[in-house]
């Protein structure tokens, strides 16, 4: 409407004011409601040219949406076992804290398995103090076979030397008797030695092993007890959280609950464009948007970023061939818009449906050298229509509590 009217102003007015003035022709008698496209068919035809020419430079070089949504965050409540839930810490909404728990599952196997470990380990320490022990008396053993081998080498000698001064005195059978004593002497010295080295290698080795893998058992017991509470990960709040005490949750089919993070939904606005203004839109571009959560706001907003994928083309490799024809809506080009200032999306609601207006800025290329005259003038007028953009989303704006409220049935 507001194109038409400018484009009247500089065709039907004229027309009129050539038929008034100067052909004379009055409204309401040479110019009435049934000769008027006669008479002005001349203005209204280049009205309609103009106005059709005008709306596609304005709606082309400052693009508009209403495929825009403050999108946010959110984080499935999901424990990483099985079980059935003990206790719930929280309400069915509310604020949380990082760290804090949320509900904690049966924990009696946990709590059994860790109690095992734990025995365990005393069992290991107290075999540790056996091993002591057990050195001591392999250490007393020791010394008694080797008093005894002494003792009865020291009878060997005696008895040889006698038998080296009076031959015969001593019986050849006694002296064989005593080196096999000796000998077997030897061998109570070498059974005592291997009893102090295995009692020695059992606490240098063997029982440290097994205490440190009844050390790991419990780590893991309590590894898998500390899973049976389920704490926020993040800041933010818990919403409609309708897990009770008796429930069975699954990691892989059923969630708990979701928890949106604190500041979700209150940084970017996530726009869709028409695919048609894949050249225009650019990083850095002005923008405009209204919220249906506060309306009678215009924001000032910045373009940060433009998708370089159109969400409608994707297509998950399988068994079957992609036909074009299965793409029934064509998709949107995905832009970021940030606030130009700080606290720009405060009191929007996540989540909320708004209204984008993007502008050009064509001032680097008209202030080149290598732009004509003629094409600076061009890129001024395209620029300056911006502001015929910016009227009607102020319009939409001021209307958007009536339309919604009145006119939608709501």
């Amino acid at each position: 409407m507001l194109e038409i009217l400018l484009c009247s102003l500089l065709t039907i007015v004229p027309d009129y004011l050539f038929r008034r003035y100067y052909q004379g022709k009055r409204l309401g008698k040479e110019i009435t409601l049934y000769s008027v496209w006669f008479e002005l068919r001349w203005g209204i035809t280049a009205c309609l040219i103009l106005a059709v020419g005008l709306i596609t430079v304005i709606f082309y070089n400052h693009p508009s949406t209403t495929n825009v949504t403050l999108f946010y965050r959110t984080v499935p409540i999901v424990p990483e076992i099985n079980g059935r839930v003990a206790e719930v810490y929280v309400g069915f909404s509310g604020p949380i804290a990082k760290g804090a728990p949320i509900f904690r599952l049966d924990s009696s196997s946990q709590e059994a398995a860790a109690d095992a470990a734990r025995r365990k380990i005393a069992e290991v320490e107290a075999e540790m103090v056996v091993a002591q022990a057990d050195i001591l008396k392999a250490e007393g053993q020791l010394q008694e076979a080797k008093g005894a081998h002494q003792q009865a080498l020291d009878e060997l000698d005696t008895k040889l030397e006698l038998q080296k001064r009076n031959p015969g005195i001593v019986a050849r059978r006694e002296i064989e008797k005593l080196e096999v004593a000796a000998e077997g002497r030897k061998g109570a010295i070498a059974s005592a030695t291997a009893a102090r080295q295995a009692a020695e290698a059992r606490i240098a080795a063997l029982l440290p092993a097994q205490k440190a893998s009844a050390q790991a058992a419990l780590a893991q017991a309590e590894a898998d007890l500390a899973k049976t509470t389920i704490r926020a990960g993040v800041s933010g709040r818990v919403e409609q959280f309708g897990l009770r005490v008796g429930d069975i949750v699954n990691p892989f089919m059923r969630p708990a609950g979701i928890l949106i993070p604190q500041g979700a939904g209150q940084q970017t606005l996530q726009a869709g464009f028409g695919q048609i203004e894949a050249q225009i839109m650019k990083v850095g571009m002005l923008a405009e948007v209204t919220c249906v959560s506060k309306p009678r706001t215009i924001i000032p907003m910045v373009v940060t970023d433009v998708q370089g994928f159109i969400a409608a083309g994707q297509f998950r490799g399988g068994e079957q061939l992609v036909d074009a024809q299965q793409v029934t809506r064509p998709g949107t080009l995905l832009v970021h818009l940030e606030p130009l200032y700080k606290g720009g999306l405060a009191g929007i609601t996540p989540g909320s449906s708004c209204i984008a207006n993007a502008y050009s800025n064509n001032h680097d290329l008209i202030a080149s050298k290598e732009t004509g005259v003629i094409r600076g003038v061009a890129l001024h007028a395209v620029d300056a229509l911006g502001i015929v953009h910016a009227m009607i989303l102020r319009i939409q704006a001021l209307l958007l509590p009536f339309k919604t409220l009145v006119f939608s049935g709501h």
